[in-house]
């Protein structure tokens, strides 16, 4: 098949997290089945542009990626080259794959496949939590929901969400939609040996230190709850915590908040996206993992740490928290910091317990998780929407 994943921003923009990783994991293992994969994006890498030619295709790991300029309003990603090129190229692929909504590329690419009569697939990447939707930006994200998502949701193809928590979500707004379909994001094996490469400081000195700790990996921003793991921790006394990302504006807030509750010895914050070496020796040297979201529609970093061995604690409203319950491989408690404090505690004080718990995880995300495995699962999602030719209208 002849596929187009539109996606507002893309590699080498990691600053944006997740979804970024994930869908060129996903393109990277369609392209490894035959499929001729292709992704339109913007240049966007926060304030600046990331280093790419703009308007011809630069072959990633197999995927065929062209980069488009938005000049203005780029927190939209308005982008008019990429509109006249979804316009006048997705007549010719088989099926368009729609990644995340609330932004331009994204609706332009839904508007352009039901105009050609192109089946596209979308995946909302967790932006459709009513608790989202609530917090920031109510009023503009509802009337951008009534007017524009409901609309590509209901006649796209199929809808992809990564856990059953986001499809419970997306069912609450009682929209007529397609078939809902539940792939969970794969993930990639650890990195070879990294012995001898060099450290950044701030890291070294992270796993210099001999106290176990319990690692949260992510963006660091309100949705990821962080706040959480630091208001249980007068809960945990003698518990360690680390918390490593790029900052989306509460670093601050957090390392004020560990202060005012007395546990700023044992709380580290490194506010910038690690990667690399720097990561690895993060995962390699916690005990645990810990992912207390206030919503997470899967929760990669939270796999990655299982593949790697570590239990991890989760909260209820991070997606992935029903496969850590399956697997039996960490904890997962109420959000409260009775709970989490708990948690975070037993964690630290029973190792081989913590060790138990990580190894049925490495297992389950070995035998179940690889990316080959979930591009077979979306292959038939996006042979099922071109054999019906078409989305409904």
């Amino acid at each position: 098949m002849r596929l187009l994943h539109v996606i507002p921003t893309y590699l080498p923009a990691v600053r944006y997290g997740g979804p970024i990783q994930t869908v060129h994991a996903l393109c990277r293992a369609l392209a490894g089945h035959g499929h001729d994969v292709h992704v339109y994006t913007t240049s966007v890498d926060g304030p600046h542009d990331s280093d790419v030619p703009l308007g011809q295709p630069v072959d990633l790991d197999g995927v065929k990626v062209t980069y488009f300029r938005s000049a203005v309003l780029r927190r939209l990603y308005w982008s008019p080259p990429l509109g006249r090129a979804l316009e006048a190229g997705v007549p010719g692929f088989d099926l368009v794959h729609v990644h995340a909504i609330y932004l331009w590329p994204t609706w332009m690419a839904a508007r352009a496949a039901r105009r050609h009569g192109v089946p596209y697939v979308l995946s909302p990447r967790g932006m459709l939590v009513p608790e989202l939707i609530r917090r920031k930006n109510r009023l503009i994200k509802t009337a951008w929901i009534n007017l524009i998502e409901r609309r590509n949701a209901e006649c796209a193809a199929a809808v992809h969400t990564t856990s059953e928590v986001e499809a419970r979500h997306l069912e609450s707004f009682g929209w007529k939609l397609p078939k809902v379909v539940t792939i969970p994001h794969g993930v990639d094996d650890p990195p070879g040996t990294m012995e001898g490469s060099r450290l950044t400081l701030d890291v070294a000195g992270v796993i210099s230190r001999s106290e176990p700790y319990v690692l949260g990996l992510g963006r660091i921003s309100w949705e990821k709850g962080f706040n959480r793991l630091i208001e249980a921790m007068p809960r945990a006394p003698g518990v360690r915590v680390v918390i490593a990302g790029g900052d989306a504006g509460q670093a601050a807030a957090l390392a004020e908040q560990a202060r005012a509750l007395g546990v700023a010895e044992r709380t580290t914050i490194i506010a910038r996206h690690v990667d690399g070496p720097d990561k690895e020796a993060l995962f390699a040297h916690a005990r645990a993992f810990a992912m207390t979201s206030l919503s997470e529609n899967f929760g990669l970093a939270a796999f990655e740490a299982m593949r790697r061995g570590l239990p991890v604690l989760a909260v209820p409203d991070v997606g992935m928290s029903e496969i850590v319950r399956d697997a039996d491989a960490g904890l997962v408690v109420g959000a409260d910091p009775d709970s989490i404090g708990g948690a975070l505690k037993r964690l630290i004080d029973d190792k081989a317990a913590a060790r138990a718990m990580g190894e049925r995880g490495r297992a389950c995300v070995v035998a179940r998780y690889g990316w080959p495995a979930v591009a077979s699962r979306m292959e038939e999602v996006y042979r099922a929407a071109v054999g019906n030719r078409g989305p409904r209208s």
